[in-house]
């Protein structure tokens, strides 16, 4: 890791960042962060406690003067997306994230940064840490499991916070005041078979799609990028129709919440209908580039010729597979009637895998109208019931409703002008943020989201904005020092 982003002001942040990316923490086996934060609480002699459910909470009093403002709840989830690229040897158990700077950038060396959400974390330690910012009474929620399911904040004990107003420091936009948010529900779409020998006379090939964008399933859904399960399935079924092939295995994507970047397929085909394959497969894959050659510019389609494999899906099967992808929805659902350029519902068909004799396919839907959410959960449930799948939904968790007589609100908007002599956009986002889920447990938590400007989340291009940090920590204190009074 570059020593450089040590330097990097303001350093307290970003030293707490360093920190926090040479501790594993990936969504569901955060044991190891749990540890760092907990000792972090603790060698600062502050109130320091980790919840049933892995959850840590630090608490500490108001500075001199401040005591009686509103007691502020900070909150950042610990858990990171952990991507990489498929030709990139890292072991995330065991390695720090490499990280380096590039213009105002700081990024990863083919992984995923952790930015989301670790700078919000970092900025609440370097808060915690300091004996000079003012600030009214603080309770530090460190959250678990944001990125597969949020259990941390729905099992979250009623009564173990007193705070008034939460900060949610998980918004990627530096101009942006969140408000409200996309709820989901993860689908899951199972189907075991009988895999046959393959026939004589028959050729094999590894398909490769690689070098998409890829992305945050819920704030990059509206930018229409290609996603690899969707293109490999429509590369397949038009030599499929062309070729009769049949798929041996199929392994596309990755987590829930990422666009998939790459696809890996291993197909066979009758020796007699190799020109046609060849031919529908250069036909196809030229299709593809030319209709995302603006968005998707490194996108490579790559065709190898491979051993014969001694197992393969029956030919009906695999047309059955490539129409049941066909027809399961992918991206914007519906845009909603009411905020102009909100994606109101959609779908991630996040990661496709077949490999003996079983097929799974996960997708997750995002909805900030719970009505819409149900409908397109139960349109890809039909398809996939159709293709004969077993479908089970699990992870269901509300969208947060705007709240338009918030207080807290009303300060951050004058802060905001303020130091930028413009105002901030107020705005719902597709994410799925937490607050949400928060407020289930806390319904009269005053509640709004803002962060540093960070791209490409979930994906290996992730990066965070330097001059956008600084933008974002400035912001945060002067926030802090203006909490209103207790009523």
């Amino acid at each position: 890791m570059s020593d450089e982003i040590r330097k990097i002001e303001p350093i307290a942040v970003w030293n707490n960042f360093a920190d926090l990316n040479e501790v594993p923490r990936a969504s569901k086996k955060e044991e190891q962060v749990i540890e760092f934060i907990k000792e972090f609480g603790n060698s600062l002699e502050l109130e320091t406690y980790e919840d049933t459910v892995g959850n840590v909470i630090i608490k500490k009093p108001a500075t001199k003067g401040l005591e009686n403002r509103k007691t502020v709840v900070l909150q950042a989830h610990l858990d990171m997306v952990h991507q990489k690229n498929n030709d990139t040897d890292f072991d995330f158990s065991t390695e720090g994230i490499k990280m380096y700077i590039e213009g105002d950038w700081v990024k990863a060396e083919g992984t995923t940064l952790g930015a989301d959400n670790g700078l919000g974390v970092a900025a609440i330690m370097a808060i915690l840490e300091n004996k000079d910012i003012p600030h009214p009474e603080l309770e530090a929620l460190f959250t678990i499991d944001e990125e597969t399911g949020m259990t941390g904040a729905k099992n979250l004990d009623n009564e173990i916070l007193k705070g008034e107003i939460l900060l949610n420091l998980d918004t990627e936009e530096d101009d942006e005041i969140g408000i409200g948010c996309a709820g989901g529900v993860d689908i899951t779409a199972t189907q075991e078979y009988k895999p046959e020998k393959p026939a004589a006379e028959i050729s094999a090939f590894f398909i490769k799609i690689k070098g998409l964008n890829g992305g945050h399933s819920g704030m990059d859904i509206i930018k229409g990028l290609g996603n690899a399960n969707k293109l490999m399935n429509r590369l397949l079924y038009e030599a499929y129709i062309q070729s009769d092939l049949q798929i041996v295995s199929i392994d596309g994507g990755g987590l829930r919440n990422a666009i998939p970047r790459e696809s890996e397929a291993i197909v066979l085909v009758p020796k007699s209908k190799l020109s046609a394959f060849e031919e529908a497969f250069e036909n196809t894959s030229n299709v593809i580039k030319e209709e995302y050659s603006s968005l998707e510019e490194e996108l490579e389609i790559t065709l190898i010729e491979s051993e014969v494999p001694t197992q393969v899906m029956s030919s009906e099967l695999t047309e059955k597979l490539l129409k049941t992808i066909y027809a399961a929805h992918n991206g914007v659902y519906r845009m909603s009637p009411d905020v102009e350029g909100l994606v109101e519902t959609s779908n991630n068909i996040a990661r496709v895998e077949v490999s003996q004799g079983k097929i799974t396919v996960l997708c997750l839907t995002r909805s900030s109208v719970e009505s819409g959410k149900a409908d397109l959960a139960q349109t890809l449930k039909s398809a996939f019931e159709l293709g004969g799948f077993d479908v089970e939904t699990s992870g269901d968790y509300p969208g947060w409703q705007p709240n338009p007589d918030s207080e807290i609100l009303e300060v951050l908007k004058a802060v905001y002008e303020k130091q930028n002599k413009e105002k901030p956009k107020v705005e719902a986002c597709h994410a799925g943020l937490e607050c949400g889920i928060l407020l289930d447990h806390y319904p009269n938590l005053d509640t709004v989201s803002f962060g540093p400007t960070i791209r490409g989340a979930h994906s290996p291009d992730e990066r965070a904005s330097i001059s956008s940090t600084q933008k974002f920590w400035k912001f945060l204190l002067e926030v802090l020092e203006g909490i209103p009074e207790r009523g």
